[in-house]
């Protein structure tokens, strides 16, 4: 088996147990609730995902608030009589960050071709590199399509998405249904995309969270990495390297559905630009092409920059300190032996159940912190029924980052739905967990040779994350 992140950790009876003593100097039993360490919060309402570090200083809950306030904020096109917020478009996808991470939760994908995308968009790209070894943009659409713009200004195309159900059978003759999406892009403002190019569908994550994974510190995730399989186990996590726009340097990437950014403050900035159309110091052009450039020439402008960098730190405090729900249902026998399941059939070799973070990131509260995030950071390959065929840095079209489980339980409560994946195609845990394929192929296997009444043990320790 891989090694897990933190050097004392130990197997039990369940899954994974940090081995934090208690008084009496055992290892804690029946699983452990606090997810995020002192950022774990105890809420099971839709603000769950919305809820601040509870340690945080009085003092800077102001930054926490104006944080808040601009996550929130509609944006409005300039010139408006509110400055500060004005800039929209000329192109994008939506007004607020709020409107893709609703709650700061999960966005879901269109359930059919009537439905507008409100919380997903497409990540396009030709064969080929960029200056620094990312994707290369589509000439004409650049390296997102955006399917808004303002008043006077063509958007780029409307996006259809078409489900298409893959039925299948268990071992024990239970059967079940999949569904993958047909992307669609009708009225294209600049002509056909053209046979090369790559395109992805994207769902919005949730925020929360963010903070303690930038906090984790580097060494660690190489230590887990095992790209060349040299353990022999059939997992070889490695991780992406990506452009740091801040040290201008290659660095480390965790953000995103492809590990392709590295720190939360690069993420906010270019999500700012990609999304809404807002440019920063840190991002400072938005995601229009040469090509179209001359089509917006007489678009004004809300400022230079738009989002000022005092706005984007508060932005990127808050993001930082968002708490993480508390996991439920420890002590439920079910779910306890649903929890030695999920490190029986492997499931913990890529979602790595603990983590202890660094001491040295810029917010005390983020520091030396025993979280169970469920992830390594990791690009693996998933197999090509969920490849999108574009790569991003050093991830191919084959490989995605293993993302968080924790608050996965919490989804329906807080964005009413249970879609999962990047994609938004699975409709249920169950469901995400049938998508799995190449170095998850066993695993999955093993799950669905489970009976029926483990498989619901292993899906309930998971709702309970």
């Amino acid at each position: 088996m891989r090694p897990f992140l933190i050097s004392f950790l130990c197997l039990t009876t369940t899954v994974w147990l940090a081995c934090r003593p208690d008084p009496g100097g055992d290892p804690l039993s029946g699983g452990e609730p606090l997810s995020g360490g002192e950022l774990t919060v105890f809420d099971t309402a839709s603000t769950a995902f919305g809820r601040s570090a509870p340690t945080l200083p009085v003092a800077e809950l102001r930054q926490v608030n104006l944080g808040n306030k601009l996550f929130n904020t509609n944006w409005v096109i300039a010139p408006s009589s509110t400055t500060k917020f004005d800039g929209l478009g000329p192109l994008f996808n939506r007004v607020s960050c709020s409107g893709c991470h609703l709650r700061d939760g999960r966005g879901r994908a269109p359930s059919g071709p009537d439905e507008a995308p409100e919380s997903m968009l497409i990540r396009l790209s030709v064969p080929g590199e960029d200056q620094h070894g990312g994707p290369e943009p589509h000439p004409m659409y650049g390296g997102q399509l955006q399917d808004r713009a303002i008043p006077g200004v063509r958007a780029e195309a409307r996006i259809e998405i078409h489900w298409i159900e893959q039925p299948g059978t268990y071992p024990d003759g239970t059967q079940y249904s999949l569904r993958e999406p047909d992307i669609r892009l009708i009225d294209l403002a600049h002509g056909p995309l053209g046979d090369d190019t790559m395109m992805s569908m994207r769902v919005a994550p949730a925020v929360f969270g963010g903070g303690l994974l930038e906090a984790i510190p580097e060494s660690e995730l190489a230590r887990v990495a095992d790209p060349d399989d040299l353990d022999g186990d059939g997992i070889s996590g490695r991780l992406n390297r990506v452009w740091d726009l801040e040290r201008g340097a290659m660095s480390t990437g965790r953000f995103g559905w492809k590990a392709g950014v590295p720190t939360l403050r690069q993420q906010n900035a270019s999500a700012f630009a990609g999304d809404i159309g807002i440019i920063s110091t840190l991002v400072p052009v938005t995601d229009i092409t040469s090509h179209q450039e001359s089509l917006l020439e007489d678009v004004m402008s809300g400022g230079d920059p738009e989002l000022d960098n005092h706005f984007l730190d508060r932005l990127t405090f808050y993001t930082q300190t968002l708490a993480v729900p508390a996991r439920r249902d420890v002590d439920d026998p079910r779910a306890r032996r649903g929890e030695t399941l999920f490190a029986d059939i492997g499931c913990a070799s890529c979602h790595l159940p603990a983590v202890i973070t660094g001491n040295d990131h810029p917010i005390p509260q983020l520091r030396n912190q025993t979280i169970h995030p469920y992830t390594d950071l990791l690009l693996h390959d998933m197999g090509e029924a969920l490849a999108d065929q574009r790569p991003e840095f050093v991830a191919t079209g084959n490989e995605w980052r293993t993302p968080p489980l924790w608050g996965l339980g919490l989804i329906p409560v807080v964005n009413g739905h249970s879609e999962l994946l990047h994609d938004g195609r699975a409709r249920s845990i169950e469901e995400a967990v049938l998508w799995h394929g190449g170095e998850a192929e066993a695993s999955k296997d093993r799950f669905t040779e489970l009976d029926a009444s483990d498989r619901d043990a292993l899906l309930t320790f998971l709702a309970s994350l």
